[in-house]
């Protein structure tokens, strides 16, 4: 018998707080590409720095996550998030000084933005709403926390854009810095759910966080799944880091850049809501086995064909459907196969994974570029990792595990 999609009012409070936590700190991220060439001139960052401080964060981010989703799992998320939102706009803030350079500007957009994100973002927000939700609405609540950080990328590009024309670019990170105050105050509403004595959650209660890790780490499907969310991380930050430069080099304007990161942004709110829908009916490891060979048939098309302002915002729109659609599909079966007890650690320690990729993925992008003059390189590891993540979901082995079966 299908439930109601709200199973109370708190479920109905965290997932609107969850929402425009993301919805900001998502939003924020998705406009350090477009703050590049200030970067570059008033604090002297190359591009290989640049890739570095992204890389860096990207592998804080992911590591954070883990332990923080430990303390999420344990005490819940509203702490945990608060400081984690005042640690990200500490280094929002920082950025906006004269001395942000060097290895400060590796601290500030690296490090502390990093964990910022680690406490703030959809891979901790997501799994404390879930928590909220049964097993037949816990992809669309995903689904829709998800989309909410997309409207998040969509709207801060254009909102940066605007401001740049009429203040500096100090000013309008200053800007940010008091939305995410607010999406601070928000954090305050994401609470765990309220005890309840089902046998399925006095089991669940007996396995401490090591037990849960064992459990992992042994069954294959998770092992698969956390080297397929490998891919996403590395596809994404090349893409988000890199693109507005890799357009240039192929002789387009720089708006045309900032335009596919608003596209990403729009379209993944489409994406994110289907595959969140599709994913509560449907086998979760086939929707993600068949988002990334769409994946890698957009690189290639966006690669190959002619550069034109109609190619790149085809790929924009393409490439943001698939963006964040992981997530729901992701979260879900780790939720569908262990349970919601540690499912921020367990999705945090999948989440580390993508970071790694995300690592990858920031830093090769500059790299090859100050090497060689050219990202393709970037992007060809890239399409050949999309064949890579879809192989790796087929096998999963999706059914819950017995001890959730005899609960």
């Amino acid at each position: 018998m299908s439930k109601s999609f709200f199973q109370n009012r708190l479920a109905v409070t965290v997932l609107i707080a969850s929402c425009f936590m993301v919805f900001t700190s998502m939003g924020v991220r998705q406009t350090y590409g477009m703050f590049f060439n200030f970067f570059q001139s008033d604090l002297g960052v190359s591009r290989t720095s640049f890739g570095l401080a992204i890389a860096i964060q990207a592998i804080t981010w992911g590591g954070m996550t883990f332990f923080l989703g430990i303390l999420a799992d344990k005490f819940g998320a509203r702490r945990v998030s608060l400081f984690s939102i005042l640690t990200y706009a500490l280094g929002i803030y920082l950025l906006t000084t004269p001395y942000s350079t060097g290895t400060l500007f590796l601290l500030n957009l690296g490090l502390l933005v990093g964990f910022g994100m680690a406490g703030s973002a959809a891979q901790l927000a997501v799994p404390a709403t879930s928590k909220h939700f049964s097993n037949e609405n816990r992809a669309k609540a995903a689904g829709i926390v998800t989309a909410l950080g997309s409207f998040g990328m969509f709207v801060s590009p254009l909102v940066s854009n605007q401001l740049l024309k009429i203040t500096t670019w100090q000013n309008t990170y200053l800007v940010f810095v008091v939305v995410l105050l607010f999406a601070g105050v928000a954090s305050l509403f994401i609470r765990l759910p309220e005890s309840s004595k089902t046998n399925a959650q006095t089991k669940e209660k007996e396995q401490g966080f090591i037990d849960a890790l064992k459990e992992a780490f042994t069954h294959k499907g998770y092992l698969f799944l956390t080297a397929g969310f490998f891919v996403c991380g590395f596809q994404i930050t090349l893409v988000a880091t890199h693109v507005p430069g890799y357009i240039l080099t192929r002789g387009l304007e720089a708006w045309t850049g900032m335009a596919i990161l608003s596209l990403i942004g729009l379209f993944n709110i489409f994406g994110t809501l289907t595959m969140g829908y599709l994913a509560d009916r449907y086998s979760k490891k086939i929707l993600l086995s068949g988002l990334y060979f769409f994946r890698g048939v957009t690189m290639v098309l966006f690669l190959f064909l002619p550069a034109s302002n109609t190619s790149a915002i085809c790929f924009g729109i393409s490439f943001g459907f698939l963006w964040l659609a992981t997530i729901p599909a992701t979260s879900g079966i780790v939720a569908q196969i262990f349970g919601t007890k540690h499912l921020s650690m367990l999705f945090g320690f999948v989440f580390f994974s993508h970071q790694i990729g995300a690592f990858l993925g920031a830093y090769l992008g500059g790299y090859f570029f100050d090497l060689y003059g050219s990202y393709d390189y970037a992007w060809y590891i890239s399409i050949a990792l999309s064949i890579f993540a879809m192989m790796m979901h087929l096998p999963i082995n999706e059914k819950p595990l017995a001890r959730l079966a005899r609960a």
